[in-house]
């Protein structure tokens, strides 16, 4: 079996070392400067949050029940999106090993740290886009592409 998912299990495992070097970066970082928030340039700011819910912070809960059943749900998607993985093909394939790389790597902040840092900080004068990490993209990218695939490309019955 994993002679036979080597790639799969590879660009997994590709995306969970880029999402866990970029946070162990940001984090570290502003451990050694204190800095939270570090202009990159003017659309583009570091800022580093933690959050407690899930995309964007929606569901945040002070009450660590509603945060441990919040993650049981998170872990059990992500078992169907592995599930997903084994059972589709081509582009499919790839969005889904997308999204589960990114949402392994947030599972781990979310056992590891009890909440995933998020760092990365869009903004256009004084509006701010949500701040999101290196998983949240892959993640985005995947779902983006499983919505362009099931418009654009799959054959109507």
């Amino acid at each position: 079996m994993i002679k036979n998912n080597f790639w799969n299990i590879f660009f997994i495992f590709i995306i969970f070392i880029i999402d866990r070097i970029s946070k162990i970066a940001i984090i570290n970082s502003t451990e050694k400067f204190g800095e939270k928030n570090i202009e990159v340039n003017s659309f583009l700011n570091l800022n580093l949050i933690w959050n407690d819910g899930i995309a964007f912070g929606l569901f945040s809960f002070n009450d660590k029940i509603y945060y441990n059943i919040l993650t049981i749900i998170i872990i059990l998607i992500t078992l169907i999106i592995l599930w997903m993985i084994t059972k589709t093909t081509k582009f499919e394939k790839i969005a889904f090993i997308m999204i589960f790389g990114g949402s392994i790597g947030n599972i781990f902040d979310r056992l590891y740290y009890s909440s995933v840092p998020d760092f990365i900080d869009f903004h256009i004068n004084n509006f701010h886009w949500f701040i999101f990490n290196v998983a949240d993209i892959f993640i985005t990218i995947g779902v983006l592409l499983l919505i362009y695939l099931e418009i654009f490309i799959k054959k109507k019955v």
